[in-house]
């Protein structure tokens, strides 16, 4: 049903103010009912206008990515011989920071004009889109209709990979992997014996392999098949400290972004990777694997992990972790040690693992403290953020040590720069043979 439009409030002030002028001239109720008869005869005539048929389909993108700025689309087909004007909003939904705006456009006659709202996804997993709504002008203004369109849509949001691409292709950094494990069987470091090469000036003293160089007369280097399908397992803390929000998003989405990433790079370099999260129970699990079909799954599972809030169990966590894994593999961590609480559990829990397993623990920094602690205090609430600063700084800089005296490699830097790191020390824990 078409309604008065603000152009048509000011045009009936107008006719109010022709009818005031005519009644100089003519009885007041004649001039007033002119004045509105022609008022009503442009309403008509505008709203006629307004008929003809005129479609809006809602266009949204397959996939959207955490924090990423993204767009709805809307595609106005407009049938009739006038120009239609549309204002199109999109109902609010969860977990997508939707554009509060209107989006315009001037339909020509007989033609088809697409439209874009910008979305950013707030939080990862599984939403709805509801339903949007348009407002559509006259071609004079006076009036306008507005439609309604239910179109729930079901979406689901996934991780933002976006590091990988800030940080080379995939391929490229395959490529330093392999590198390394040429550097490796150079050196003679590795599992299985694969042949005998001459000594060069490049080789570690070291490495010569004495009873060989007697026999030939000349020093010679033992290569080494480097192993390559090895095994790694993300373990990803779900539990209450990962909730916490890092500027625009929790913890827990920088912990899956990032073992994301080292599950694409170590499927390249042909290594195994399995997954698993928790909090004071077991949430998702998938045993390690190969292949693009498990890349997918891996994917899928994480996508919908979301943060509990009670306190991660590490040593239920670690007991199931070593259970299922038959041979020594590398465990990557995704923690918080925020409190004493937790970082005593973290200890406690490492020792189940350690022992045949090379562990890694990755930590994200709070900016926060870091801000606090530079900032020079200017009264006693400074001093006194300052002082809580240094106390959890102080903390966790000995967590960190304990965890590094036991053998437990540990990557602790701020959250924007995480998957990085962490691609770096998985690449370093290759070329090192550390595994």
């Amino acid at each position: 049903m078409p309604r008065i439009a603000p152009r048509g409030i000011a045009a009936l002030l107008g006719f109010a103010l022709l009818a005031y002028a005519l009644a100089y001239a003519l009885p007041w109720e004649y001039a007033l009912a002119l004045a509105l008869l022609a008022f009503v005869a442009l309403v008509a005539y505008d709203a006629a206008l307004l008929r003809g048929p005129l479609e809006i389909v809602r266009i949204v993108p397959p996939r959207f990515a955490l924090a990423r700025s993204d767009a709805l689309a809307y595609e106005i087909t407009n049938r009739t011989r006038t120009e239609r004007r549309v204002a199109i909003v999109e109902a609010p939904a969860e977990k997508l920071a939707i554009d509060l705006g209107e989006a315009h456009a001037a339909v020509p006659p007989r033609s088809r004009v697409t439209v874009t709202l910008r979305v950013v996804p707030r939080e990862r997993g599984r939403t709805m889109l509801r339903s949007y709504h348009a407002r559509v002008s006259s071609p004079l203004g006076i009036v306008e209709l507005r439609r309604s369109f239910p179109a729930p849509h079901p979406l689901r949001v996934m991780p933002d990979l976006s590091a990988l691409d800030r940080s080379g292709d995939l391929v490229a950094r395959t490529k330093l992997i392999d590198a390394g494990l040429r550097r490796l069987r150079r050196r003679g470091v590795g599992g299985e014996f694969a042949s005998l090469r001459e000594y060069t000036t490049d080789d570690p003293f070291r490495s010569i392999d004495w009873k060989a160089s007697a026999r030939r007369g000349k020093p010679m280097v033992a290569e080494y098949e480097v192993e390559r399908a090895q095994q790694i397992v993300v373990a990803i803390d779900a539990g209450r400290l990962m909730s916490a929000r890092l500027g625009d998003r929790r913890k827990l989405d920088y912990a899956v972004s990032a073992a994301l990433a080292i599950a694409a790079i170590a499927r390249l370099a042909a290594d195994r990777v399995g997954v698993v999260a928790f909090a004071a129970t077991m949430l998702a699990r998938v045993a390690p694997g190969q292949g693009t079909q498990h890349a997918a799954q891996l994917t899928d599972v994480l996508s919908d992990v979301e943060p509990r809030f009670e306190e991660a169990d590490y040593e239920r966590a670690f007991l199931e972790i070593e259970r299922t894994l038959r041979r020594r593999s590398l465990v990557v961590l995704f923690t918080d040690l925020f409190d004493p609480v937790a970082s005593t559990a973290v200890l406690a829990a490492a020792k189940l693992l350690t022992t045949r397993h090379l562990v890694l623990v990755v930590l994200m920094n709070d900016a926060a403290i870091a801000a606090a602690l530079r900032r020079t205090p200017e009264d006693a609430e400074d001093a006194y953020r300052a002082a809580v600063a240094a106390r959890l700084a102080d903390e966790r800089a000995h967590a960190v040590a304990s965890l590094r005296n036991r053998g437990v490699l540990v990557v602790d830097v701020p959250a924007a720069e995480l998957t990085i790191a962490l691609l770096d020390a998985y690449v370093d824990i290759k070329t090192r043979g550390l595994l």
